[in-house]
């Protein structure tokens, strides 16, 4: 895993990806500092991290995109596939490769907090729980992007898969929100109501907001971490696939 990690992190930086992704995140979270804290002589971030989830569906899947495809259509990934390293240690190694690039834009965000704290009193708890959202929320796009990056060897089909996903599950409430109304006293009330629960409970900006608002609730914590797991797995089992076709 610790080959494949330097090598997908030395590549993104042999390629503008590495520098476009993080000069758009600093730009992107630098006007909503200004817009949102500065301007208005503003002492706290949260309107600002909440704003973040947007350039974070936007360049991901930019992030991502090559990580598989690039090597399938190379026909590199044979070389990955038959070398002495488990299926599990290269999709890691890619990820994490992935999401150091990421955890180096996101410390922007510190930076931000250091200057607020200069002419106000910041919530230094509020702050740290929001980095800690970024990087969770963050991971399972990630690990989103790398699965998508794994169905298909053109990176621009796995861009737009990648932010079509993204988008999906990241507003998933609003989809819910577009079950229409039942009336009471229907045999199926409840299938609708928990229906909608579920698209509420699966939504990825309903549980990265929460943090936003002060609220670190560790069943969030919980429900990325499984997300990033279960999308990786999924990538395994594509590779393990492909392996043995």
């Amino acid at each position: 895993m610790g080959a494949v990690f330097r090598r997908e992190v030395r590549s993104y930086f042999t390629s503008p990806i590495g520098y476009i992704f993080i000069t758009a995140f600093f730009a992107y979270s630098g006007i909503m500092f200004s817009i949102n804290s500065l301007a208005g002589g503003y002492a706290k971030l949260d309107s600002m991290f909440y704003s973040l989830l947007t350039i974070m569906i936007v360049l991901i899947p930019i992030l991502t995109m090559r990580t598989i495809a690039e090597e399938k259509r190379t026909r590199t990934d044979q070389c990955l596939l038959t070398a002495p390293v488990s299926l599990g240690g290269i999709v890691l190694g890619k990820f994490f490769a992935a999401f150091v690039v990421y955890a180096a834009a996101v410390s922007i965000t510190l930076v931000m907090a250091v200057v607020v704290s200069v002419y106000g009193q910041p919530d230094w708890n509020v702050i740290v729980g929001n980095i800690v959202a970024l990087l969770l929320a963050g991971g399972a796009f990630i690990a989103v992007g790398i699965f998508c990056s794994s169905l298909t060897e053109n990176q621009v089909v796995a861009a737009v898969m990648s932010f079509i996903a993204l988008i999906a599950a990241s507003f998933m409430s609003v989809i819910g929100g577009l079950i229409p109304a039942v009336q009471e006293g229907k045999w199926y009330t409840d299938i609708i109501g928990g229906i909608k629960t579920a698209f509420n409970k699966l939504s990825f900006s309903e549980r990265y907001y929460d943090f936003t608002f002060g609220i670190f609730n560790f069943s969030n914590v919980v429900f990325f971490i499984s997300a990033a797991a279960a999308f990786l797995f999924l990538t395994v089992r594509v590779l393990e696939k492909r392996r043995w076709s």
